[in-house]
């Protein structure tokens, strides 16, 4: 049988962003820009560049500007092209290419990260399917991206796979933590996954961070599974169900994560983003070195 093709990206963004209130409050997190692009607009450019045509954004309310930040904005692109600010219009126009489907879903009620994407199962189907959550950005520096790489392994394997990164052994309680047989350099073929483990109990200190690669069997062992810690459909205690029926592996991806759902990790995203940016990256690194005499 030919393997399936993964052509479908969900992004779960109906999340409240309670630790940057007041910003928002009527804002969503995966709107706050780093530099001059939201969040959301890097995970769909992401989802693009490795090869996804259909976009399922699982929104909830007050999440209003994420479709309309991806949908033609007719008035504005007609003032710019009035006032001939042709630099301005093409970034408007490009912000996704034709090709691309957004699909729109609402999650009714906050229930954790499986229900929300449980939520896109009717657009899924029986495809596999990436995941990626927005507050987490990765720098690939111009390399091949994270989940373009996490595609390869798919490819190779047919089987789902967890995008994950090494933590500091005291900070295992923040994530899902996968133990494992290393198969081979920055993958292991998973036997546990365990949902913020003290460091005692961690099986080690692999962690699983905003990137998925999951079969279509995931949403069976999401209603399987039921809730979770805090009443909520935790994805984690899908993933452990899911290993008895079929191989996961997880993927140790190349790039620099930025934990943008900490004001910290958006600060230095922002930072670092922002020396490397073409059009100021230079005055900023300069207004940069006169602050150093006041840190």
């Amino acid at each position: 049988m030919t393997q399936k093709q993964v052509r479908k990206c969900v992004f779960p963004v109906a999340g409240m962003g309670t630790r940057f209130l007041p910003a928002t409050k009527a804002n969503p997190k995966e709107m706050l820009p780093i530099v001059d692009k939201p969040l959301i607009q890097y995970a769909a450019e992401e989802a693009e560049a490795a090869g996804i045509d259909t976009m399922i954004f699982v929104t909830g309310r007050n999440k209003r500007s994420i479709p309309d930040h991806f949908d033609k904005a007719y008035e504005l692109e007609a003032e710019l092209e009035a006032r001939g600010k042709e630099a301005l219009l093409k970034k408007v126009q490009d912000i996704l290419p034709p090709n691309i489907t957004c699909v729109y879903l609402r999650q009714s009620e906050a229930l954790g990260l499986g229900h929300a994407i449980n939520c896109a199962r009717p657009v899924v189907g029986d495809e596999p399917f990436a995941v990626i959550l927005a507050d987490d950005l990765v720098d690939n520096n111009d390399g091949k991206n994270s989940l373009s790489q996490m595609l390869d392994i798919y490819n190779d394997t047919g089987s789902s796979v967890l995008g994950v990164e090494r933590v500091p052994m005291e900070e295992t309680y923040k994530y899902g933590v996968v133990g494992g047989e290393q198969v081979r350099d920055r993958l292991w073929k998973a036997s546990e996954i365990v949902e913020k483990p003290a460091p005692e109990d961690a099986p080690s200190n692999i962690s699983v961070v905003g990137r998925y690669i999951l079969t279509s069997g995931i949403f069976d062992m999401i209603d399987k599974a039921g809730r979770g810690v805090g009443g909520e459909y935790q994805i984690t205690d899908a993933i452990a169900l899911l290993m008895k029926d079929e191989p996961v592996y997880a993927y140790e991806f190349e790039g620099k994560r930025y934990d943008c759902g900490s004001k910290l990790g958006y600060l230095e995203a922002t930072v670092e983003y922002g020396l490397n940016h073409d059009e100021l990256g230079k005055e900023f690194r300069s207004y940069l070195k006169t602050l150093s005499s006041k840190i």
